[in-house]
């Protein structure tokens, strides 16, 4: 959302098309329903003057480049709440404070835990809101979390079913570390390439219950990440999209091809699957080396609920999902898992270079609790909880780089007889409310000097020690969300972070690259918030050797 025009306005010839699409918007975009009831009768929330038209665009150009500190600064001068109308078709409200947050997201959850319509590519892109991210608040919603929470995310599943899968990742990304450490001069690493190659692999056997051969992961490697960088520049399409999709042609290919390939590669998986499991039932074949439980065995056995129209009465019968959709639920299980995964790996690996006596502190901790074992091998899940460093580190790389700045876009429940209000403010229906991530983990209210990255903020003492991560008594950070909509997958998360880390720190020693100018930990947003500059760092094996499964 933050860099919804962004790029539209980068690009100098295209600034009359936009001019153009705004007027035409105001003159063709239909007047909002009246509603009854008392919150219709309550202003908006504050729109900063501005002439029509001309003043938006003039106040986007200065901003293009650092649109997140524009917003933070309008925040300043007219509150916590704003609506900007700018940004998209629709009047969008921007919500800034962990205050505001609790008393919209957790007070008040279910007024605010539906979503805005999707814009024309992810109306493709996700079956038409048929994901668990995606879907407005209600029956299909709950149905579609539910199987994801109880058939995948459930605890006991996670840490005994895909123990083998994560040590099979580990072993990859040692693997490639090792390989890209000997091949390059003085042992230098491009680090995000490995990490994105072992999540890809590692959830992408979650997801099919199948490893799956280098060539095919590195085919749904190369289009998720297409989709990840095309994020901000299928925003133009929230543009009145029937002038759009045919003004930004090329773009609106590049859409449907990613959707075509993601087919080509999700379909003869999914079918494999289908077939695998017809197979052990009917014949008792076993499950040849993959594993007997999988996110996709879930959705070829659940059942969607009867859906509702707009009045509220229920129509049609339970029914299978289709292809179609069971492609979009996977694209969103990897894309929710590994990019941000990935994001904040990366960030606090980085850290850790910048600051070596954090990552000295770091591998003592991880040697003292391996050794009461005595363990010379890799990290397991169970030696995790005797490291109260690693979750300090792991909980301060997600306060001071949250892999997304600002929360997917929620919106008033649409389906509501009357407008929402947010403390005496208007929230019409389905209109897009965005909380913001990061000014919440900047907050100087809560953490002394925000800026700096110092995970003793989160040991016995410190202002983070008891910090809830839902929200529910209090927001003081939010990298999950908060409320109904909050991440599902947060358990899983903080697992993969602490293992990695703890292994990466373990088998390995990381340092600045010598006239590298040193670690830059500048932005740039995508569908996450990542290094502008990947990190690069020397990385050195140390005496222990991670194992690798059989």
């Amino acid at each position: 959302m933050e860099a919804t025009v962004v790029c539209l306005l980068l690009l100098p010839p295209l600034l009359t098309c936009t001019v153009l699409i705004s007027l035409l918007l105001l003159l063709l975009l239909p007047a909002s329903k009246a509603r009854t009831g008392a919150s219709s009768r309550l202003p908006l929330p504050p729109f900063p003057p501005a002439v029509p038209v001309i003043g938006p665009l003039l106040w986007l150009w200065r901003a293009r480049s650092r649109l997140e500190p524009a917003i933070r600064d309008l925040h300043r001068r007219h509150g916590p709440i704003l609506t900007l109308g700018f940004l998209s078709p629709r009047p969008a409200i921007f919500v800034s404070g962990r205050h505001v947050a609790h008393r919209a997201l957790v007070q008040r959850g279910p007024a605010f835990a539906s979503r805005p319509p999707a814009i024309a590519p992810f109306v493709v892109l996700t079956s038409a809101q048929r994901t668990v991210s995606s879907a407005p608040y209600g029956p299909l919603w709950r149905s579609l979390r539910r199987n994801l929470v109880s058939g995948v995310l459930h605890p006991s599943r996670v840490a005994r079913i895909f123990a083998p899968a994560r040590r099979w990742a580990l072993s990859l990304l040692a693997s490639d570390l090792d390989a890209e450490s000997a091949r390059s001069e003085g042992g230098v690493v491009t680090v995000v390439e490995c990490l994105q190659f072992a999540m890809f692999s590692l959830l992408t056997y979650m997801c099919f219950g199948r490893r799956l051969p280098a060539g095919r992961v590195r085919a749904i490697e190369a289009v998720q990440r297409e989709l990840f960088s095309s994020y901000i520049g299928f925003q133009v399409f929230a543009f009145c999209p029937a002038l759009t999709t045919r003004l930004f042609r090329r773009r609106w290919r590049k859409v449907l091809s990613i959707r075509r390939r993601q087919e080509e590669l999700f379909l003869p998986l999914i079918a494999a699957r289908r077939e695998l499991i017809t197979s052990v039932a009917v014949n008792g074949d076993d499950y040849d080396g993959g594993l007997a439980y999988c996110y996709v065995n879930t959705l070829l056995m659940h059942r969607l609920p009867k859906e509702e129209n707009c009045s509220g009465a229920a129509h049609g019968g339970d029914r299978a999902l289709t292809d179609a959709e069971i492609v979009s639920l996977c694209t969103e299980f990897l894309t929710a898992s590994v990019d941000t995964t990935v994001t904040a790996l990366q960030w606090i690996m980085a850290n850790l270079v910048r600051q070596p006596h954090i990552q000295t502190k770091l591998q003592d901790e991880v040697e003292a609790a391996m050794a009461d074992d005595g363990k010379e091998d890799a990290v397991a899940e169970e030696d995790l909880s005797r490291m109260p460093y690693l979750k300090a580190v792991v909980l301060e790389g997600l306060r001071r780089h949250p892999p997304a700045h600002f929360l997917l876009s929620h919106a008033a429940a649409a389906l509501a007889s009357e407008d929402a209000s947010l403390d005496g403010l208007r929230v019409p229906a389905a209109t897009s409310v965005n909380f913001s991530v990061a000014d919440v983990s900047l907050d100087e209210e809560v953490w002394s000097e925000p800026e700096e990255f110092r995970p003793e903020r989160f040991l016995d003492g410190g202002e983070g020690a008891r910090v809830d991560l839902t929200g529910s008594r209090e927001i003081r950070m939010m990298p999950f969300g908060a409320g109904r909509r909050i991440c599902p997958g947060m358990a899983l998360a903080l697992l993969h972070l602490e293992y990695f880390v703890a292994n990466l720190v373990r088998g390995f020693e990381w340092s600045a690259v010598a006239g590298d100018g040193g670690v830059d930990l500048s932005e740039r947003p995508e569908f996450t918030v990542t290094m502008e500059r990947p990190l690069r760092a020397r990385v050195t094996p140390r005496r222990c050797r991670l194992v690798r499964p059989v």
